[in-house]
């Protein structure tokens, strides 16, 4: 997995965002290098994802996982170059941290016609605004729902003592969403309460309410984008009661749900970002198809129903999932590593009940074959018995 290595992220990042201070001469060189690699023929697909387990408080245990799935997928799946995917993890998740990756990675790079895509796995919270712009299910409410960052912590006393928290606002997604240069944007959110901004089992949902507030900060950073973007505070609000500013979010859960993660045939997930990487890996269709196969698999007593919306008057629920028209074949599983007469698989669109010491996978093209030797979680060490190569699709043998 590639990982935010802070010290790195900032020689590869370089100039960053004004007010977060940061600065390097490093910038041009590596500008210019991302430059040359922009001015190629063929969209570039940009990944960032972001997943945080480590909460100290309430900490999560399938987010990371969430992180790996998608990687995964957006690798042997849908073509992503490993370099072009990001991921910000854990202590590397700040909301500075966050932020940072998210204009460096996607918004200075991406370009027109492009593919971008955002994942964020971990808690959501709800928030207070003095100055709130709500779209309809928040106006019920009164609060702004929101993404926790690592360092977002509630004040030492709630819930009898408020006061603001550094968490990041779906406002402020929506005007990040909103700078970027291409339309072919997805954002999964695996999160409660994301449908607004749009884990028993464990639910990713943080403590929240009329006395937490968003942080001076936040609101700094979203005015700053509104100068940038030279959109008008009426622009901004109009267009966030609409909906999605580009491309398509799919959320875990509708705004006033709960999403959960919990233990998958022995891999610890977030239900929805396994569900959906699962029947990605095995379905040929559109965004509104595979939300079909999801919804039945809820179990109907957790009470969170995926979600999906598009940009207003498109059509993007018929296109295929992000926005990649030929993604390489639908599989089972696939190999991830080979060594010596040993490989590696990984197994995003199998039902993993069916995976056992002695199960055998082909080739899905040509006449590779491999016997699975043990499983753990949703990897698994396999028996060479016909060549097979890294990145070589595989399904249960008939």
């Amino acid at each position: 997995m590639t990982r935010l290595n802070r010290r790195r992220f900032l020689k590869f990042a370089g100039l960053t965002l004004g007010s977060l201070g940061f600065n390097t001469a490093l910038f041009q060189h590596q500008a210019q290098r991302y430059g040359q690699a922009l001015a190629q023929s063929t969209p570039r697909k940009l990944a960032l994802l972001v997943g945080i387990n480590q909460y100290s408080e309430l900490p999560l245990e399938g987010c990371l996982n969430d992180v790996d799935l998608q990687r995964n997928l957006l690798i042997h799946r849908f073509g992503f170059n490993p370099r072009d995917i990001l991921v910000v993890a854990d202590q590397e998740a700040t909301r500075e941290g966050i932020l940072t990756a998210f204009e460096e990675h996607l918004i200075k790079q991406a370009q027109p016609g492009d593919v971008v895509v955002y994942h964020y796995s971990g808690h959501g919270s709800r928030i207070a605004d003095p100055n709130p712009i709500l779209n309809e299910w928040e106006r019920r409410q009164g609060l702004n729902g929101t993404f926790v960052p690592i360092d977002s912590e509630l004040p030492v006393g709630y819930p009898e003592v408020g006061g603001s928290v550094k968490d990041i606002m779906g406002h402020t997604l929506y005007l990040l969403m909103s700078a970027l240069k291409t339309e072919n944007v997805s954002v999964i959110l695996d999160s409660c309460f994301a449908g607004g901004a749009t884990r028993e089992t464990r639910t990713r949902s943080r403590e929240g309410g009329r006395n937490i507030l968003v942080s001076s900060a936040e609101k700094a950073y979203q005015q700053q984008w509104l100068s940038r973007l030279q959109m008008s505070p009426q622009e901004f609000a109009s267009g966030y009661r609409r909906g999605v500013a580009k491309g398509v979010v799919l959320a875990a859960s509708a705004p006033d749900q709960l999403a959960k993660e919990l233990v998958i045939n022995g891999f610890n997930a977030g239900l929805f970002s396994y569900l959906l990487t699962h029947y990605l890996w095995q379905e040929d269709s559109n965004i509104e198809a595979v939300f079909q196969k999801i919804a039945p698999e809820i179990p109907e007593n957790f009470d969170q129903n995926p979600r999906y919306e598009v940009k207003p008057g498109s059509n993007y629920a018929s296109g295929r999932p992000y926005f990649i028209n030929n993604p390489q074949t639908t599989a089972q599983a696939v190999v991830t590593q080979v060594n010596n007469r040993q490989a590696q698989l990984w197994l995003g669109g199998v039902d993993l009940r069916q995976v056992a010491a002695g199960t055998i996978f082909t080739a899905v093209e040509g006449t590779g074959q491999v016997r699975v030797l043990s499983r753990d979680g949703i990897k698994a060490i396999a028996a060479i018995e016909n060549s097979v190569t890294a990145g070589t699709p595989l399904q249960l043998a008939l």
